[in-house]
């Protein structure tokens, strides 16, 4: 049930994978207990699928449950623990608290640079999520000098085709776009645009917010046509996914970035 729910949210099926989740959850919290690892991954995933449902009050409320009985029953420095700190970043920075976010960002990057080293995937995931919360800020140069670090050291472990490959890209196109330079923007979202269609498929959620921040490139160029036709491509295709109320539906262009730490969430519950 868990692989399936996994796979469900990697499709951002989240309806279907929310479903599976809480079924999980409540049969591990009779089973195993509320603060078992098996029953805490469960609560750090149905928060994550709230999260991409553009539930942040209720996400925020499971993730800070999970990380202060992570912080009590493994100490602030586990993995696992990181990984709650990193995610309640990541909803703080969804609802615009982007200073609460930096001072978790921060906490989470320094202890895995000690421990895990400065190029460890999970230290990589942490440098690219803080890149982003200073982009948020207008903190332009010191975002571009985190997403170009974090993607040279991707192309090199990873590959460019890698899904946190194209993520790195795509957040240093969203700093070209914040400081103007629109072209050098284009030109990596259009890498990144056809790279997820070949993989990810045109109806996928990180497709289409490729495509809108390209139409929101295009609309700061003045071509107004193109923009229009993309916006329009998307708009339909989150109507149907998503529903009319859901904030990406509403919004003219959606230029954040999932944190890479709900999506390592849930890989780890796949293997309890």
């Amino acid at each position: 049930m868990s692989y399936l729910a996994s796979t469900f949210w990697k499709q951002g099926r989240w309806d279907e994978a929310e479903k599976l989740e809480v079924q999980v959850l409540e049969t591990r919290k009779i089973k195993l207990g509320v603060d078992h690892p098996g029953t805490l991954s469960s609560i750090a995933n149905l928060a994550s699928t709230f999260r991409n449902q553009g539930r942040w009050d209720e996400a925020e409320k499971l993730e800070v449950q999970v990380l202060e009985t992570r912080k009590i029953k493994l100490g602030i420095d586990h993995p696992d623990t990181l990984s709650s700190m990193a995610n309640l970043a990541s909803t703080f920075y969804s609802q615009g608290l982007w200073d609460e976010s930096e001072k978790l960002e921060v906490q989470v990057l320094e202890t895995r640079k000690t421990k895990l080293g400065a190029d460890h995937p999970d230290t990589l995931s942490s440098i690219a999520n803080l890149a982003s919360t200073f982009c948020s800020q207008g903190r332009w140069d010191e975002a571009e000098n985190l997403n170009v670090q974090v993607i040279e050291t991707r192309k090199t472990k990873l590959g460019v085709d890698h899904p946190y490959t194209l993520s790195s890209i795509a957040n240093l196109a969203l700093t070209f776009w914040n400081q103007g330079r629109w072209d050098e923007a284009e030109k990596l979202e259009v890498q990144v645009l056809e790279t997820r269609k070949t993989k990810l498929g045109v109806d996928h959620p990180d497709t289409l917010l490729s495509i809108a921040n390209l139409a929101s490139t295009f609309w700061d160029q003045g071509r107004w046509d193109e923009a229009e036709k993309l916006e329009v491509q998307v708009l339909e295709t989150r109507k149907t996914k998503l529903g009319v109320d859901h904030p990406d539906t509403l919004s003219r262009t959606v230029p954040w970035l999932v944190s890479e730490d709900l999506v390592q969430s849930i890989q780890t519950l796949c293997h309890l």
